[in-house]
């Protein structure tokens, strides 16, 4: 069940719409909005906005920090995510891309993708090439 749109979730929810191609620590985000929301206000909407199925808290890839996507927005719903282990960026995949998978995999493991819920990580273009790989 959604909560009521205050003006802190409100702010919250817009800063997050404008960086659903991001995952984002909480930190960061509090830190983005310090001028306009309480840190406590960041990590108790999150909370609530992770519950509500909103946001997807994932664990960064070797460490503890953990990292915050929205998930909301209109054109991430039904799309699958790319997120580089290295940065941290979260694209979309195309949709070409992410029908073939889903379909390979229905047909040859006799599984469903779940869209909604589903992340491919690795590395991307600009960390690939900054290391040489």
């Amino acid at each position: 069940m959604s909560k009521y749109m205050t003006k802190q979730r409100k702010i919250l929810t817009d800063y997050l719409s404008q960086h659903t191609d991001e995952s984002i620590s909480a930190g960061e985000i509090a830190d983005a909005l310090s001028e306009l929301i309480s840190k406590s206000a960041v990590y108790r909407n999150l909370a609530d906005m992770e519950a509500e199925g909103k946001v997807r808290r994932v664990a960064s890839g070797g460490s503890r920090e953990v990292i915050y996507q929205y998930i909301d927005a209109h054109e991430c719903i039904g799309c699958l995510h790319l997120s580089c282990k290295k940065c941290g960026k979260t694209v979309h995949m195309k949709k070409k891309t992410a029908d073939a998978l889903v379909e390979s995999v229905a047909e040859n493991d006799d599984f469903s993708i779940d869209r909604s819920d589903t992340i491919i990580y690795g590395i991307c273009s600009q960390c690939s090439h900054s290391t040489g790989r």
